[in-house]
């Protein structure tokens, strides 16, 4: 069976955020810190080299397949910012409509900065999505 590469790490997410942070990149990822923090009332952590994780929770695979992932988090992409989060439910899909300037993959939120972003939608949703992924691992 595959190990899951993306694991909780000791590495410094002051040191990630300086490394790979842009100009209003640096600022937004001191929001979302403290946002998330906020949230999920975990500290952030590195998950494997570019993720700052919050919380965690235990997940099976159909296929038998089990690991560990963060409930909520963050990456620095590029010019883009990345969230991780989940939208299944239709009010999650609701509160996407009025985010703001953003893309949306399958868990993956992107957006280059934070005042791109209706900051109350925002909250909303991570919560949203932190309720779902606890509801769903329990």
């Amino acid at each position: 069976m595959d190990k899951n590469k993306t694991k909780a790490t000791d590495a410094s997410v002051g040191d990630y955020i300086a490394s790979r942070a842009k100009a209003q990149q640096g600022d937004d990822c001191q929001a979302l810190m403290a946002l998330l923090e906020k949230l999920t009332g975990q500290v952030g952590t590195m998950w494997g080299p570019s993720i700052v994780g919050y919380g965690s929770y235990r997940y099976t695979y159909d296929t038998g397949r089990t690991g560990e992932a963060p409930l909520t988090g963050f990456a620095i992409r590029g010019r883009e910012l990345v969230l991780y989060l989940s939208v299944d439910s239709a009010q999650q899909q609701a509160l996407l409509v009025r985010l703001g300037k953003h893309k949306m993959g399958k868990s993956c939120l992107y957006f280059k900065q934070l005042a791109d972003l209706d900051r109350s939608v925002l909250e909303e949703l991570l919560l949203g999505s932190v309720t779902e992924i606890k509801g769903r691992h329990a």
